[in-house]
């Protein structure tokens, strides 16, 4: 299945997407971009009242509409929109930074208003992972007490509840808030940028404490646009042909795989011959540690990992997939863009449910993991962080379930109560050309889960001091388990 993001992608050099909205700041009237947002998400929306209520949903579209009408700039209704769609709690439903019109995107993405900064959010602490000012001095470690006089816990709370995640799983806002240059286009440096602005003066003036000092120090840093922070991402092209994974034997005996994504739906790369080379090599070995931290998902690359050290089959937990309709009403399709047409008519794939929901039939199958020889048997050990959602939250369910690894390091993203993705729609609004995704399926779990992700069986991170230092306390972690046999 192709995923959003390779869709949008494409979608961004059609003449559709380069052209330019028919109304970039609109009149104060009775919005139909509101409507339509109601009549889609009420329509075709699985995951709607998961968490969000009917009526906090209604008072919820209203508050919306006034603050359409007040504030008819592009910034505030985007800004306006996502607050909104976060409120769902769902981790697919948001105004996509990659799927917007080329005009959109170059008057919401480009400005001049980004902090020059790689950075985490452990707790409320904004911890520096990287430098990107040339010449000032402003090491990683650092813990920043103030950005403009505005400490990050008010940033935090100011910005978390306009990111989008499933539940209650905080960490997956945190880890979407923390720029570390894996992402083409970073949460924090969108959202901050419209909720606060441009610096006064072209600069930031960032108060902050280094590592090893006693004293705070205060430093003015320039804003940078988009071109300047891209110089320093380090997320993947999912379309290279290239291997995008990294695979290190080290001198102990452990094998190290780094796989920071799983989206290789375009890639001529055969990523199934290369991982099933690598993991041929790994007789004899101490383990194999699987780095997932800045994974949030794709294929379900895992799966092969799994077979290969299966003694027998993996289910995988049942759940019911659930669609809100049979066939999108006829007044809603010009406005829904996606990669495949048949979302648009379920058709015979569809059974009845409940009052609310029909079954989906559809890419139905057993929901097993065969065994695959040769089979491995050399312990393993994976490294979660709240960026694993979607697939890597499937992964990580299915690797503690099963027992046939060990997960080390944080609370993975996604949530135990279901998700909803799979299929999408992306809406296009006609008056203000703003686009937000909308999954069309919902996993509903058998049974009643908590809301929250995957846990640990050892919960570790890093913190400021290790950032500082260089140290890795969650693979050292991994290696000291697995080192004991």
């Amino acid at each position: 299945m192709m995923h959003r993001r390779q869709f949008l992608s494409a979608a961004a050099l059609s003449s559709a997407a380069l052209a330019t909205p028919a109304i970039l700041r609109a009149s104060p009237r009775q919005s139909e971009d509101i409507r339509l947002v109601g009549e889609i998400l009420r329509t075709l929306h699985p995951g709607l009242h998961r968490y969000l209520s009917p009526a906090a949903f209604e008072a919820g579209l209203a508050q919306l509409g006034e603050r359409w009408s007040a504030a008819p700039d592009l910034e505030d209704r985007f800004l306006a929109l996502t607050g909104f769609l976060a409120s769902i709690r769902c981790g697919h439903s948001y105004p996509s930074f990659y799927n917007q019109k080329r005009a959109v995107a170059e008057r919401l993405f480009t400005r001049k208003d980004r902090l020059p900064l790689a950075f985490r959010w452990i707790g409320d602490q904004m911890v520096v992972t990287e430098n990107q000012a040339e010449g000032l001095w402003l090491p990683k470690g650092s813990v920043i007490k103030a950005i403009d006089g505005v400490p990050p816990a008010a940033i935090l709370r100011r910005l978390q509840p306009l990111v989008r995640a499933d539940g209650s799983n905080d960490g997956k806002r945190r880890a979407l808030l923390s720029p570390t240059g894996a992402d083409e286009i970073e949460t924090f440096d969108v959202l901050r940028g419209l909720a606060y602005g441009a610096p006064k003066g072209g600069k930031f003036n960032v108060h902050f404490r280094a590592p090893g000092t006693s004293r705070d120090a205060w430093i003015d840093v320039p804003a940078v646009d988009l071109g300047a922070r891209k110089k320093f991402i380090r997320a993947l092209d999912p379309r290279s042909n290239e291997p995008i994974w990294q695979w290190e034997m080290r001198p102990d005996g452990i094998a190290l795989l780094t796989m920071p994504g799983w989206a290789v739906y375009n890639s001529k790369w055969d990523w199934q011959a290369w991982l099933n080379e690598r993991l041929d090599s790994l007789k004899g070995a101490k383990g194999l540690i699987v780095d997932l931290r800045e994974n949030e998902g794709g294929n379900d690359c895992g799966d092969l990992i799994l077979a290969r050290l299966a003694a027998k089959d993996i289910a995988r937990p049942k759940a019911a997939r659930l669609v809100r309709y049979r066939q999108v009403p006829a007044a809603l399709n010009p406005y829904l863009d996606t990669w495949d047409d048949s979302f648009r008519n379920w058709g015979d794939q569809v059974q009845p449910h409940d009052d609310r929901f029909l079954r989906l039939t559809r890419w139905e199958d057993d929901g097993l993991i065969k065994p695959q020889e040769p089979r491995l048997t050399v312990p393993m050990a994976v490294l979660t962080s709240p960026q694993n959602s979607s697939a890597t939250y499937q992964f990580a369910s299915l690797v503690k379930a099963s027992g046939l690894g060990t997960l080390i390091g944080e609370t993975t993203g996604g949530n135990r109560r279901g998700i909803n993705g799979g299929a999408f729609f992306f809406a296009r609004l006609p008056e203000s050309g703003i686009e937000f995704d909308v999954p069309l399926i919902g996993y509903y779990p058998e049974t009643r889960e908590p809301d929250a992700g995957v846990t640990p069986d050892i919960a570790v991170h890093n913190n400021a001091a290790d950032i500082a230092a260089g140290n890795d306390r969650v693979l050292e972690t991994a290696q000291v388990l697995l080192l004991k046999g």
